[in-house]
């Protein structure tokens, strides 16, 4: 089932359901002649107000993710864990504290616990309808996702046959890739040999893949980086046999249905209602800051202008989440056309190509205020790894194969790479902060994010940058 379509059936069922445990509830404290209101505009106005009410704490809570890989199990913890904290909400939304908490609990505010148990009921037995429903079409081979085997050996061979066994999974194994320049074609059970790991791209995007499953034997440590490293750039989810799992440990983790044997590699960390927080505190933090920092801003560009010619505002192509290229905005800190001559390089300490009021905003780090549209824009977050240039980008990605790793996140203003290392001068330095990259990336949350704002104050305020 194509996603759009799915989400557009739990919405209709989320409608559905929320709406009929509303009604179910009014019925109870009718049965318990209890006041309810009759006028059907009111009612409309208030089960719309609730729907809404449920739609955001079910967005936040991830209920609408995929749930390819999820268990009828787990969406029934999730109903149960999110519907709690909805009521919780709205229990403390109602409390009349001089009534409530002055004389024990009346016969209405206890039936807010049968509103709960009638949400959880109607909800859950909702999406497991509909997910039962999907599943059904996923064991007859429809809305599968086509998955290819990186690996021709007897284990790559043994796992194409045990997905067969579990259509339900929802991957339909198309062919396998070669490790191997000599073994580029075979054939098992009539899945072929596609070609070698060097088309992986084509054979991806000519065979619309969306899953990778890595089974590759006995290979170096520093090959499976790689490979997970082409992976990453291309729009695949990525599984490992469990053999491999000490290679990426604390990349990955598992991720089964019946059992099956496989493990998500490099999976999102932060939970889906996390993100949408950042999101908003990127928006609500930018749009304050510029209204506050207007007039440095318009002070910070004046003495740019007089100091040098040139324009105010320095543009530049950056590499955003999933590799796309967006402008970077910032206070131009260097003599106009700086890399006209030299051809991209990182700035020195002592650059001779740095102006004298560029001196100081780099040393108060103002020059990256400007940035603060791109946050708004949502090309860039308040906190993640530094956006870089495509040249580097391209240059690090051979060297260094798990630096497409950043590309997993949004660029950041800051970050703990920004706060902990030193600014990019050499491609050894840019090795040790990629280790700070990889460590939020891989911690990543709310916490670490207000850590590390907290700890940009403070080396804004020591006056370091460069």
């Amino acid at each position: 089932m194509p996603k759009p379509i799915e989400k557009i059936l739990l919405l209709c069922i989320d409608l559905l359901t929320i709406n009929s445990a509303f009604l179910g509830f009014l019925q109870l404290r009718s049965t318990a002649h209890l006041f309810v209101e009759k006028e059907f505009p009111f009612l409309l106005l208030i089960s719309f107000i609730l729907y809404f009410f449920w739609l955001v704490i079910f967005l936040f809570a991830g209920l609408y993710q995929s749930w390819y890989t999820k268990s009828r199990y787990d969406e029934l913890i999730g109903v149960f864990k999110t519907v709690s904290f909805g009521i919780f909400i709205i229990f403390l939304a109602t409390l009349e504290p001089e009534q409530d908490l002055s004389t024990k609990p009346t016969l209405g505010r206890m039936l807010i616990v049968s509103y709960w148990g009638l949400m959880i009921l109607f909800v859950g037995a909702g999406r497991m309808f509909l997910h039962t429903i999907q599943r059904k079409l996923l064991q007859a081979g429809i809305g599968q996702r086509n998955t290819i085997i990186i690996g021709w050996n007897r284990n790559a061979r043994s796992l194409a046959d045990k997905v067969k066994k579990y259509p339900a999974l929802g991957y339909r194994v198309i062919g396998f890739l070669s490790l191997d320049k000599k073994e580029q074609e075979g054939n098992h059970d009539g899945l072929p040999v596609l070609g070698h790991i060097k088309k992986l791209a084509k054979i991806v995007s000519d065979h619309h893949v969306e899953e990778v499953i890595l089974c590759l034997g006995k290979v170096a440590n520093r090959k499976v980086i790689e490979i997970i490293g082409m992976c990453e750039e291309l729009p695949v989810h990525i599984k490992i046999e469990p053999d491999l799992y000490n290679m990426v440990l604390g990349q990955a983790r598992t991720n089964q249905i019946y059992g099956f044997p496989l493990i998500e590699v490099h999976p999102e960390l932060m939970p889906p209602w996390e993100k949408k927080v950042k999101r908003l505190i990127d928006i609500l933090f930018s749009f304050v800051a510029l209204m506050l920092l207007s007039p440095i801003l318009v002070l910070c560009a004046m003495l740019i202008k007089i100091d040098s010619p040139g324009p105010v505002f320095f543009k530049q192509k950056r590499i955003g989440r999933g590799g796309r290229v967006f402008t970077m905005y910032k206070f131009r800190s260097m003599i106009q056309d700086a890399e006209r001559y030299t051809g991209p390089v990182w700035a020195g300490k002592t650059d001779p190509r740095i102006t004298r009021v560029g001196r100081f905003i780099r040393k108060v780090r103002i020059d990256e205020f400007p940035q603060l549209f791109n946050v708004l824009n949502g090309d860039m977050s308040l906190v993640g790894p530094r956006p870089e240039r495509p040249y580097f980008v391209d240059r690090l990605k051979r060297e260094y194969p798990l630096y497409t790793r950043r590309l997993k996140v949004k660029p950041g203003i800051t970050g703990w790479a920004q706060v902990k290392g030193k600014y990019d001068t050499t491609i050894e330095e840019v090795k040790e902060k990629l280790d700070y990259d990889l460590y939020y990336i891989d911690n990543i949350s709310l916490r670490l994010d207000f850590l590390i704002m907290f700890y940009t104050i403070y080396v804004m305020l020591r006056f370091k940058g460069q």
